[in-house]
């Protein structure tokens, strides 16, 4: 996956429209959990975005609105969700944090592993 691959594929993960039902926040926002592999290939992308912008000293505006909705949204549809009794599979919460780890990693310039301190 180059760099402008992963980018997309990012930004279509945030784009809740019908004709992209497998988007992770339309799943979440439907109260259905991500598809098989698409946590990983969303961690693997941001890590190709991440080595992407290393020496960048800007992000764009529709990528860094793409790491929030990432980070926060996925987190606020995942309460949301549990309040009204979603049956979560049980390492979503934990997948959702990596994702904003790795989101805040592009930010902060330094990448941060994911630590369960359980």
């Amino acid at each position: 996956m180059n760099y402008e691959t992963a980018r997309k594929f990012l930004i279509d993960q945030t784009i809740t429209t019908e004709e992209n039902s497998d988007a992770l926040l339309m799943r979440l926002k439907q109260g259905k959990p991500p598809v098989p592999g698409q946590v990983t290939s969303m961690l693997l992308a941001l890590k190709v975005v991440f080595a992407g912008l290393e020496d960048a000293s800007t992000i764009d505006r529709e990528l860094a609105y793409t790491l929030y909705q990432l980070s926060i949204k996925t987190q606020q549809l995942f309460t949301a969700g549990a309040k009204v009794g979603v049956d979560w599979p049980p390492l979503l919460k934990e997948d959702l944090l990596r994702i904003a780890i790795a989101s805040e990693s592009i930010f902060s310039g330094e990448w941060q592993a994911y630590h369960n301190t359980k």
